[in-house]
């Protein structure tokens, strides 16, 4: 078991739940993705790029996206960045609360976003 996943499953509920979910959209919506532990989180990768990291904090599970710069207005709706100034992340509390096809949608779009910078250039 490589370690993004051991930090995975050692969450307590409902947070585990939530990763687990997550792990599932993920790896059937993008199955060339890598699972990795980079900065002591799990982070997916295609090809060396950054896609997305999950990480519990606080009261939620984080999912944030490097490359939201890029991503359509549309989603800033449900994207969150609370005084970052590249990452945008979806917060889940409880595994009814993740719209799988919104995460699916989101997700599509940053995998097609993978080649791009972090930030938008002017």
């Amino acid at each position: 078991m490589n370690p993004a996943e051991a930090y995975i499953l050692k969450q307590s509920e409902p947070y585990k739940s939530i990763f687990l979910h997550l792990q599932v959209l993920i790896e059937h919506t993008l199955p060339e993705t890598q699972l990795l532990y980079k900065w002591r989180i799990p982070c997916y990768y295609i090809d060396k790029r950054p896609i997305c990291y999950l990480n519990q904090t606080k009261d939620y599970v984080d999912v944030g996206f490097w490359h939201s710069a890029h991503l359509s207005k549309k989603w800033d709706v449900y994207l969150i960045s609370e005084n970052r100034k590249v990452v945008k992340s979806l917060r889940y509390r409880t595994l009814d609360a993740i719209d799988d096809f919104i995460f699916i949608s989101i997700l599509k779009e940053v995998e097609g976003l993978k080649d791009e910078g972090f930030y938008k250039k002017n």
